[in-house]
């Protein structure tokens, strides 16, 4: 999905940096996500080494959901902060995701975090629970993202963004229930791609991926990246920071250290952990969802289920319109 829109000059935006700082640094940050920085390796200050500084914020996915090791969960920021330096241990990780995260849990807990870590980038790949609430409203949505990226900017950090496949078509629901997740989804995707070209930031169209089409690239829950899923991720920012002047590190690898899930273990996680993450949304999304979905039947039956579509863009291009200086393209 393409904006066709230039890239306006955002009043007080920092110019782009040319390259991040270069060189081994003082701390360490290749480690799995913890949601703390890093320790500083003994000796870098006194070496005069600079570092890195990387700040991470999101939800599950970024929190590594998918990825285990014997600390808990890695993920694709991990994977992506040991290339951003020649030397892994210039580079100082803040993770500041956690699970469930909504794009309201970044504004208020996670930016103050991240710009307490004054990083030179920082990632912001949120939104998707936000798509499932049933209190999901586009403007809301794209007003919280536009106030992320704005105090990042602001702040001097390189940002990287993405956009993702929809939760609908990922789980194999039906297309009642499907269609309206989906436009969801990409209504926030729709509101990423815009407010990446107003802040000048790294952009993966990870949504758009072959990778998001194979089976081995997603965890058993169909919700998460696998291990492979994550490490493609990682590959996936690294080269488009690479061909920014961004990374001078080598490319995470793409190799998996273990199999990934087979379909056993796809039935066992929908028979165990899938029913209580839907339980856990039923309160919520649920009742909406039914709503939703006996909707777009009337609309499907009467033919007239493009309209849908329509008021979704048209809602989109609003909220974007309100936030000034952007618009949506065709």
């Amino acid at each position: 999905m393409t904006t066709g829109t230039q890239a306006p000059t955002v009043p007080g935006r920092p110019r782009p940096a040319a390259h991040l700082p270069a060189g081994p640094g003082a701390g360490a940050g290749a480690g799995p996500g913890t949601g703390a920085a890093a320790p500083a390796q003994p000796g870098g200050a006194s070496t005069g080494m600079k570092e890195i500084r990387f700040a991470a914020l999101g939800d599950s996915l970024t929190e590594g959901l998918g990825d285990p090791v014997a600390a808990g969960w890695r993920g694709w920021a991990p994977l992506l902060a040991q290339g951003l330096a020649a030397e892994p241990s210039a580079v100082r990780l803040l993770n500041c995701s956690r699970s469930g995260a909504l794009t309201k849990d970044v504004v208020e807990e996670q930016l103050p975090r991240a710009l307490d870590h004054r990083p030179h980038l920082a990632s912001v790949v949120i939104g998707a629970n936000d798509t499932l609430r049933g209190s999901f409203d586009i403007e809301t949505v794209a007003r919280r993202l536009d106030t992320v990226l704005a105090q990042l900017r602001s702040h001097g950090a390189e940002v990287l963004t993405a956009c993702l496949p929809d939760p609908g078509r990922m789980l194999g629901l039906p297309w009642p229930l499907a269609r309206p997740l989906g436009r969801r989804m990409a209504a926030l995707n729709q509101v990423v791609h815009v407010l990446s070209e107003r802040y000048g930031a790294v952009h993966l169209h990870a949504a758009r991926h072959p990778w998001v089409a194979d089976r081995a690239s997603w965890s058993a829950d169909r919700l998460h990246p696998s291990e492979l899923g994550h490490r493609l991720l990682a590959r996936e920012f690294h080269d488009l920071l690479a061909a920014r002047g961004l990374s001078d590190g080598e490319p995470p690898s793409t190799t998996p250290g273990g199999p990934g899930p087979g379909a056993a273990a796809s039935v066992w996680w929908m028979a165990t952990k899938g029913t209580r993450w839907v339980a856990d949304r039923c309160t919520d999304l649920l009742p909406d969802l039914l709503r939703l979905a006996g909707r777009e039947a009337r609309h499907r039956l009467a033919g007239t289920d493009g309209l849908l579509d329509l008021r979704s863009r048209d809602a989109t291009a609003g909220a974007l319109a309100r936030l000034g200086g952007t618009s949506l393209g065709q």
